[in-house]
């Protein structure tokens, strides 16, 4: 199984990760973790801290010769906007001369509950850890882990199908023509004419000066049958998946399927009938999503997600002054007018990492060699 965990600010010096499990052999390129983590950084609506940062990561450990040792892999991004925050992110004892703590809480951002949580007394040291910022090292885990996919031949990729409401006609799950489509497109979206309509729409939130937020959908073929189990609550797959896509910021729901859908239909209309082609067992349908029981079942993995507007508005909402009691504006501090392109390079990521842990967890393997002999 992989397991990982990952470290720094938003603002602070670096970003770290450090990712154990990864079976020793396997072809790690830093090209392929780059690459990645441009994906996130694109995206129309983005704001300007994207144009500061390179992304460039450095692998401190677990690899050698371009190949996974079996140690736990090490990796560190620095911030390149630190620079501009070296005073107010300090790792020294004393604060910068006339500073001033932040004691106004965003509706919708985790600053009052994590203000209250760790007794704090600057919302600055909550929104730098809970910023979506991040999710940058959550992405070159994913990379990682879509090597071991490589491996088992599975193909994963995700696109957006709603911003702010306006979502394209005919929802897409081959993987194929997402990837053909959607590598075209600024929103990350599968219909160049109704992309037009999203970017509008970003537009005028961006000339109101709020945010806007959308729908996910991500993708997995060629999924053998069995990742996960019904034995145990928390080796269900499907329940790993969605833990993994709400655990990613501003994400506020997940459905694996028909989803929500299944409520308002009768069972024949949502059960996926079995039959026979070419002599192997398939199905008429994939109203499961792919998972039955918590295990894949060798359909499509196809899971949505629905991500909010950003909480941080140049058009603030009404907040209160935790120290004073006031009723005040919430702040406003540089951020997205839309981040739902780079949250699905993120959903992507993170499911990545949880079908490479059920697939080592089924296969086994401390080395890529003997994980394929598993598998074939």
């Amino acid at each position: 199984m992989i397991r990982y965990l990952t470290a720094g600010e938003s603002h602070g010096k670096a970003l770290t990760v450090i990712i154990e499990g990864v079976p020793a052999g396997l072809e790690i390129s830093i090209n392929d973790l780059q690459a990645e983590l441009k994906r996130r950084k694109t995206g129309y609506g983005r704001g300007g801290r994207q144009k500061i940062e390179t992304d460039e990561i450095e692998i401190l450990s677990g690899v050698r010769f371009g190949k996974s040792t079996g140690s736990p892999i090490s990796i560190i991004l620095f911030n390149k906007d630190f620079e501009n925050w070296s005073e107010l992110m300090a790792v020294k004892d004393k604060k910068p001369k006339g500073y001033k703590a932040i004691t106004i809480p965003r509706p919708g951002h985790a600053d009052y509950a994590g203000f209250i949580k760790y007794n704090l007394g600057d919302i600055r040291d909550v929104l730098e850890r809970s910023s979506a910022r991040e999710t940058a090292m959550r992405v070159v885990a994913g990379a990682i882990s879509k090597k071991i996919l490589e491996v088992a031949k599975i193909q994963l990729t995700a696109y957006v199908y709603n911003i702010g409401g306006v979502e394209i006609s005919r929802l897409v799950t081959d993987i194929k023509t997402i990837r053909k489509l959607s590598a075209k497109s600024e929103c990350l979206t599968v219909d160049g004419k109704i992309e037009e309509k999203m970017k509008k729409r970003i537009d005028e939130a961006q000339r109101k000066g709020v945010s806007v937020g959308g729908k996910i959908m991500v993708v997995a073929e060629n999924v053998p049958v069995g990742l996960g189990s019904y034995v145990q609550w928390d080796r269900k797959l499907d329940a790993c998946l969605a833990k993994a896509i709400m655990s990613v910021q501003a994400i506020k729901g997940v459905e694996f399927g028909l989803g929500f859908e299944s409520a308002e239909l009768t069972g024949n209309s949502v059960h996926d009938e079995f039959c026979i082609v070419k002599g192997n067992v398939s199905r008429k349908t994939n109203n499961a999503g792919g998972i039955e029981g918590g295990m894949s079942n060798g359909q499509p993995i196809i899971i949505k997600a629905v991500m909010k507007p950003i909480p941080t508005m140049k058009t603030p909402l009404s907040s209160v002054d935790l120290k004073t009691k006031k009723t005040l504006p919430s702040f406003f501090e540089r951020a997205d007018v839309c981040a739902v392109p780079a949250a699905a390079v993120v959903c992507e990521n993170v499911v990545a990492l949880e079908l490479a842990s059920a697939l080592l967890e089924k296969f086994g393997g401390d080395s890529i060699s003997a994980f394929k002999r598993s598998l074939f």
